[in-house]
């Protein structure tokens, strides 16, 4: 285990925080009048030029409690909620539609998706494990909590098919899918000897096996213990380790990182089932409460959380200051974790606005390490860190505070980068779409996901070679090339088993690619034919291309989207069918096929 030295809303009944809230409701009682001149007022939004809103989705009155996380797949996002969860279409994102609503009472409702599987978490102790239930003490031995499955087949109409009880129920939960079965990893934490089924010690995670082709025979198949010798006793200015609060694995890496209270930890995931604790690090001087994680793409760096106050004070503020309820980014290299610096969002807050880190996402911007992250009422924060050691904010969007009188919980839950976009999921004011306009951060647009969620971190392609421009025409022989704004003088070839990228591109000649890779090409412009033949994944949007496009034997998706082509647009033996997204081409000649539609 390791511990540094830096350099510069379940049942908390944590002793640490409970020091920790009597001192910031005494540093934060009062705006001085200087301070409070800076906050915006209730409601106004501000935000930094490249951040801005495109829709906001008001929650409806079924779902007047506390707003939480978000999944996507497709056109699909799926929104938690502590009285159930709502699907949103999302394919014209500046009018996000409700397809249907769940009312499913059980805080925190934590939510996941996988093919037509979506998963809801359970931490509230309810009279049964129903949708209709009830609340109970949990001190009742009766009281249910745990994992729901829903198959979501039909969007319109979600359908409830199993229930799987777990000790402390699930606060959070995380899926590790293999060929024929997805792992769910829970997470749940505060045990007492009050609690029948959460009696302490309670050091460890529930993992349920979930058969695809039979989800109704989920059953808990093991609970390990993360830490035989009980994890951080607290009382040292962190909480005391009782289980994990999230964990965010990385299947393509086989790695996993865990925010356990007052621990953050490393798992090697190589076999799903049992997990292993590789590395441990505390953080004794600005970590309270470790909260979530996440990976860049390379697994190189983790970032950690700090979820000082429980995520319901204020602690975005001068007397809180920099290094606490803030992100530590450490470098991980050969398995071990080295901390290398805090991050923070640099605006103060009201006395009255909870903010502290919580929950964000990769943006895939090629050559960079970029996070998007909600902060509560701070807003949405877009920040770099592919220096770990200098992390740099670029971009923010926030309202202001629900009151100028009293205290009210609100603000961004999460906020993820999905296929071009950000999505937020305020706590009190709904559904969130906001657009990113930056060139440091555009290029991400090209990394498209048919499915995500951010506790399953999704491996992208890795840029082997950024290009900005090219003299004559290039070849690519192997790995991924990226083009990021740049112009070639020439034609573009792509052998089998590389990946091109490009964003912003000019292209002077002809646009080849072939065989196994994954050929996104967005926003560009073609001085000739784009020819896409046995890939992977297509995906062509908003280009003008002044020949022909050719689409054929796509293994995985093809979206075709807003494209301005002067010659034919043809596809043939693609395995899915090609989209549009709802943005129609414009086409000199259509071909027969798949594609005369779009």
């Amino acid at each position: 285990m390791t511990s540094h030295t830096p350099r510069g809303l379940r049942r908390l009944s944590l002793a640490g925080f409970a020091a920790t809230a009597a001192t910031l409701v005494a540093v934060a009682s009062a705006p001085t009048a200087a301070y409070a001149a800076e906050i915006p007022g209730v409601d106004e939004i501000v935000h930094s030029d490249n951040l801005t809103q495109l829709a906001n989705v008001p929650k409806s009155a079924a779902f007047g409690q506390l707003n939480s996380d978000l999944a996507f797949q497709g056109k699909y996002a799926f929104s938690g909620n502590y009285n159930g969860f709502v699907v949103y279409d999302i394919s014209v994102p500046a009018a996000p539609a409700v397809v249907s609503e769940v009312v499913c009472v059980g805080a925190q409702n934590d939510i996941s998706v996988l093919g037509n599987l979506l998963f809801l978490s359970t931490d509230s102790s309810r009279s049964d494990d129903s949708c209709n239930s009830t609340a109970l003490p949990a001190s009742d031995k009766n009281a249910w909590e745990g994992i729901k499955i829903f198959d979501i087949t039909d969007k319109a109409a979600p359908k409830y098919i199993k229930s799987v009880e777990t000790n402390c129920g699930s606060h959070t939960h995380t899926l590790v899918p293999s060929k024929k079965d997805v792992y769910v990893y829970v997470s749940s934490y505060s045990p007492s000897a009050t609690y029948p089924d959460c009696l302490p010690p309670h050091d460890s995670i529930s993992i349920i096996k979930v058969p695809l082709d039979k989800p109704t025979d989920a059953a808990v198949i093991t609970a390990p213990n993360l830490f035989p010798d009980g994890g951080n006793p607290g009382g040292n200015g962190s909480s005391a380790t009782t289980g994990c609060h999230d964990i965010t694995a990385y299947p393509a890496k086989k790695i996993a990182a865990g925010a356990c209270m007052g621990d953050g930890i490393l798992l090697d995931i190589s076999d799903p089932a049992a997990p292993v604790v590789t590395e441990r690090v505390r953080d004794l001087t600005n970590f309270a409460f470790w909260h979530s994680a996440s990976f860049n793409n390379a697994g190189t760096k983790v970032i950690f959380t700090d979820e000082l106050g429980g995520g319901g004070l204020a602690t975005c503020n001068p007397e809180i200051g920099p290094t606490r309820g803030a992100d530590a980014v450490y470098d991980l290299t050969g398995g071990k974790l080295e901390f290398k610096s805090y991050f923070k969002i640099p605006r103060e807050n009201a006395w009255n606005e909870n903010c502290v880190a919580h929950n964000g996402s990769i943006i895939p911007a090629f050559g960079r390490d970029i996070l998007v992250q909600a902060w509560y009422q701070g807003g949405v924060s877009v920040w770099d860190f592919t220096d770990s050691a200098n992390p740099v904010e670029l971009g923010y969007w926030e309202r202001g505070p629900l009151s100028t009188t009293g205290t009210a919980t609100g603000g961004s839950w999460s906020a993820y980068y999905y296929n071009g976009l950000i999505y937020s999921n305020d706590i009190a004011k709904g559904f969130d779409v906001l657009k990113l306009d930056d060139p440091r951060t555009n290029s991400a647009a090209a990394v498209r996901f048919s499915e995500l969620n951010v506790q399953t971190q999704p491996q992208y392609p890795a840029c082997d070679t950024v290009l900005r421009d090219a003299s004559r025409s290039i070849t690519v022989k192997r790995g991924v090339t990226c083009v990021d704004g740049g112009t070639i003088r020439g034609k573009v070839e792509v052998s089998k088993g590389a990946t091109l990228l490009a964003y912003g591109a000019t292209v002077a000649g002809d646009v080849r690619v072939t065989g196994g890779g994954t050929f996104s090409l967005l926003d560009s412009s073609v001085t000739g034919d784009v020819w896409a033949d046995e890939l992977a994944q297509v995906y062509v949007a908003g280009n003008r291309i002044s020949g022909d496009l050719d689409v054929h034997d796509t293994k995985g998706a093809v979206v075709i989207a807003g494209n301005t082509i002067g010659g034919s647009l043809e596809c043939e033996y693609n395995k899915v069918a090609p989209v549009n997204d709802g943005v129609r081409n414009t086409v000199d000649h259509r071909e027969p096929g798949a594609c005369a539609e779009l």
